[in-house]
């Protein structure tokens, strides 16, 4: 006959456990949890332990680029919902420059003059003729009033970041610049310290879902190329090169000065959307200065670039060889327009450079308050480390 011992002994009080016995088990177990759970609480965090919020980063933007002296300020961006960038506390007010971890300078405001520059400062005034080039609106001819004479000596441990956005051919005041005085650079240049190109491609989330317009419809493109240039300039290489292809096929010229007709910017991408090729023409020719020429006014309005910039190698770096057409390719304008008119007749081979668009989608920069965002993100990436730019002209200007 089989024996059931735990039901037995339990209701008989045989070989079991008094419930007395249980009760006082049970309470020991109880209290050495207890005991166990107020050590823990007390144990230092583990380094692999659910990471805590980064430690707030204080960035100030010395002067907000070309805002005129009576333009109100605008608001700082918020990083976190903008970019997903997150403890990033941003400053135009210069009364945080003590507690500021990061400053910015924008090249453009910081070669005009000295009546705003921090203390101590290692800028020499640049030549008068430099000074007068500077300036790309009527309210930003002068340095703002605004001084800095409360400001005590630079914070230990404070970065100063060099910004610019322009090519070395339109950036004055180069050579003014002391050596060792920034910690960083942030520019167009893929080498610099932080870099935030005019924009960029980045893969499709789903690549073979095919979003709408992903080939603009040819029957839309009622003109075949199209050119807006803010900045006429019969010296430039790009005026000189349309001057030459204008003389074989039909380019519809837009913006200010020259033979451009008036087009406000919010029309810019509607516009150029009629048209099947664009002039991605930059004012002058530098490594890496691809700006938004390529980015928002051909990659974004739908039509197919034709650059002049940088060689053909450093486009590739940052864009499929398959999705511009380069002026170095050709011998002569005249055998890129016979080459342009060619894609005009074969709507296959032309549908050929919208290839790219079923992996990728273009990402176009917003100024200025992404590039001010990336250098809080940079502060935070960076720790302690500490460097300074010992040569920034000759680094620039190469």
């Amino acid at each position: 006959m089989r024996a059931r011992w735990g039901r037995r002994g339990s209701r008989r009080g045989g070989p079991g456990l008094p419930g007395t016995h249980l009760a006082l088990l049970a309470a020991s177990l109880l209290s050495t949890a207890v005991a166990i759970y107020v050590c823990w609480k007390q144990l230092p965090p583990l380094p692999w332990a659910s990471p805590s919020p980064p430690r707030p980063v204080n960035v100030l933007l010395w002067w907000e680029p070309f805002r005129g002296r009576h333009n109100p300020r605008r608001p700082p961006p918020d990083c976190q919902r903008r970019f997903n960038i997150s403890g990033c506390v941003l400053h135009t007010d210069r009364a945080a420059y003590e507690e500021a971890q990061a400053v910015l300078f924008h090249h453009r405001d910081l070669v005009k003059g000295p009546p705003d520059w921090p203390p101590p400062w290692g800028v020499q005034m640049p030549p008068v003729e430099e000074r007068e080039g500077l300036v790309m609106d009527d309210e930003g001819q002068e340095a703002e009033a605004e001084t800095s004479a409360a400001l005590g000596p630079r914070p230990p441990g404070q970065r100063w970041v060099w910004m610019n956005f322009e090519s070395p051919s339109h950036s004055p005041g180069l050579q003014g610049l002391a050596g060792n005085i920034f910690n960083w650079t942030l520019s167009y240049r893929a080498d610099s310290d932080i870099f935030v190109p005019y924009g960029y491609l980045y893969p499709r989330t789903h690549p073979s879902e095919q979003p709408p317009g992903l080939v603009p419809p040819l029957a839309r493109k009622q003109g075949l190329v199209a050119w807006v240039v803010s900045n006429w300039d019969e010296r430039q290489a790009r005026v000189r090169y349309y001057r030459q292809l204008s003389q074989y096929v039909t380019v519809d010229v837009f913006g200010k000065g020259g033979p451009g007709q008036p087009l406000p910017d919010a029309e810019l991408v509607h516009t150029v959307a009629r048209y099947k090729f664009y002039l991605a023409f930059e004012n002058s020719q530098h490594l890496d200065y691809i700006t938004e020429k390529l980015w928002r006014n051909a990659f974004l309005a739908g039509a197919v670039p034709v650059v002049l910039g940088p060689n053909r190698t450093n486009y590739e770096r940052f864009v499929p060889s398959n999705a511009f057409i380069h002026v170095e390719d050709f011998p002569s304008a005249s055998s890129l327009a016979a080459h342009l008119q060619f894609l005009d007749r074969n709507p296959t081979v032309y549908r050929g450079y919208f290839r790219w668009r079923r992996s990728h989608a273009v990402h176009v920069t917003s100024f200025w308050d992404e590039p001010w965002c990336l250098a809080c993100q940079a502060v935070q990436k960076a720790g302690n480390q500490r460097k300074s730019v010992p040569n920034l002209a000759g680094w620039f200007q190469q």
